[in-house]
């Protein structure tokens, strides 16, 4: 698995003009599913959403010290199969990585329940839908992480 979190003041979610998600202080995460992905890559981009120390002490001197549970933070899970986007050759992005659909929903479903086991509150997208995604980057900070690094 893919994924690009985000260290934000808000962010939300619009599907067909309509807000489905909003968070305040927290995490979007932009998470796409990789053709051979299973179980444990949704368990571990989870456990690294959660764990990730990258928020500010209370101090706001030291820049990683918290992880989002620690600041009281939400995350905003979306999912993005263009992540799994090839763009080395050509113009056009491949998408042969991506999982198909099937494979995809109930891995991004497991994610979403393994950050709640967390004790952190998570909002979603929509899948499969044509989403308009708002934030508020906070630094801003963003990172990559790859299940499979």
């Amino acid at each position: 698995m893919i994924a690009v979190i985000q260290r934000v003041l808000a962010g939300s979610v619009k599907v067909e003009g309509r807000q489905i998600s909003q968070i305040e202080h927290g995490l979007v995460a932009l998470v796409s599913v990789v053709r051979d992905d299973t179980e444990v890559d949704a368990r571990w981009i989870a456990r690294k959403i959660a764990q990730l120390r990258i928020f500010r002490d209370h101090s706001g001197q030291k820049h990683f010290d918290r992880d989002v549970q620690q600041v009281g933070g939400s995350v905003l899970l979306v999912s993005q199969f263009t992540l799994a986007g090839q763009t080395s050759t050509g113009r056009r992005p491949g998408f042969d990585r991506a999982a198909a659909p099937q494979q995809a929903q109930p891995l991004l479903e497991l994610t979403v329940q393994a950050i709640r086991e967390a004790g952190i509150q998570v909002q979603t997208g929509q899948f499969q839908a044509d989403m308009q995604v708002a934030l508020i980057n906070d630094g801003p900070a963003t990172f990559i992480l790859d299940s499979r690094q």
